[in-house]
């Protein structure tokens, strides 16, 4: 079946065209490269995998309960539309707000996908044009993978959210080869983080985890990728060039704050889109969601030497100011540990199994002697 039969809203064309802008550039230099990031690079290298063999794809899925969402989250529990729904109706919105969620993570990785092959063209330092090719087919893999889920399991597609669009056309116009940088590795890489943390932390689903949990062991190099190369960088900005990327920081994160409201779902359940944009504004859930959501962007942003007073207001408008202390490192070290032992858990899992099967064989082959 075609993806557009999936989309709630089929996109109004079957493509999208942002015109290029700014240089591509080559390096002459193949012997010199700043140490941390040809470490990553061969770290980028070493962990590859194949997303049709790593996850277990024969998992079962129920598509109108797919995470295990609780009624107390959705935003329609206890209002006056959640008192007329039914069962069905109820599973019906969680298959739609799983399928909004994933089909924004999908939309994103194509965007980090083609804005990492945008860093490869455009970076002047060859060092970080090789980490970048290996982000390029990391990107690839994770929307081979979300596409998948969304086609296989759920079986419906959301279009690419506005806002999001939004971010993906400023960082893909602006000339300035940082620009990818801050727009796909810190902002939409770092909020995609902070989400998929989120349901990997409270599903009770099996398949879901392990694709949000192997997607993040990747993104946490991604988001260190990003540090490194902007951190080098802006030692070298003048006070009005740090301001314009800070601005930039500034307009991207109401951007996504404002994405992540769901109102497209509600829309598709009849709602009007006012009273939908007031329910998904109010709800409890929503205000504790977003604060997570950040806790990835607001201490890289400050990691990286962007925070003058005009973003730190900003911050502190969005409650989110106090996130700047939080500790990164150890966020991406979580990450990496939590996808560690999952693969030992099914490696041990998968070990039994053929310990039994053998057993078996033996004791089937005793009794036939």
């Amino acid at each position: 079946m075609s993806t557009r039969d999936l989309y709630t809203t089929a996109p109004a064309a079957p493509g999208w065209q942002i015109p290029a802008t700014g240089a591509a550039r080559f390096s002459w230099e193949y012997d010199e490269g700043r140490e941390r990031l040809l470490a990553l690079y061969q770290k980028g290298k070493d962990k590859q995998w194949d997303g049709a063999t790593r996850v277990d794809w024969d998992l079962e899925v129920d598509p109108y309960d797919p995470l295990g969402t609780p009624d107390e989250v959705l935003t329609l529990h206890g209002t006056r539309h959640w008192a007329k729904m039914t069962e069905k109706d109820k599973g019906e919105l969680r298959r739609h707000y799983t399928a909004w969620q994933f089909s924004q993570f999908l939309h994103g990785e194509q965007g980090a996908m083609i804005c990492a092959a945008r860093i490869v063209e455009s970076v002047p330092d060859l060092d970080a044009k090789f980490y970048s090719a290996t982000q390029t087919m990391d990107e690839a893999r994770h929307a081979e993978i979300y596409g998948r889920f969304l086609h296989e399991k759920i079986g419906m597609l959301y279009p690419i959210n506005d806002n999001l669009k939004g971010l993906l056309d400023d960082t893909l116009r602006d000339s300035r080869w940082d620009m990818p940088y801050l727009g796909m590795q810190v902002l939409i890489e770092g909020l995609a983080l902070a989400a998929f943390g989120m349901i990997r932390d409270t599903t009770d689903k099996p398949l879901p985890k392990q694709i949000l949990t192997y997607v993040m062991q990747d993104e946490a190099r991604h988001v260190a990728f990003g540090r490194m190369a902007l951190r080098d960088y802006y030692r070298q900005l003048t006070d009005a060039e740090r301001a314009e990327r800070e601005e930039f920081v500034i307009e991207g994160c109401y951007l996504m704050r404002d994405r992540l409201r769901g109102v497209e779902v509600l829309e598709n359940f009849g709602i009007p889109k006012k009273e939908a944009e007031e329910l998904s504004e109010h709800t409890e859930f929503l205000q504790i969601f977003r604060k997570l959501l950040f806790s990835r962007i607001v201490p890289c942003v400050k990691d990286i030497g962007l925070w003058g007073e005009r973003l730190q207001k900003a911050y502190v408008d969005m409650g989110v100011f106090d996130l700047g202390d939080s500790s990164l490192d150890l966020l991406m070290t979580q990450d990496e540990e939590i996808a560690e032992r999952l693969d030992a858990e099914r490696f041990a899992q998968e070990e039994r199994a053929r310990v039994t099967e053998v057993a078996d064989a033996v004791a089937e082959g005793a009794a036939g002697e």
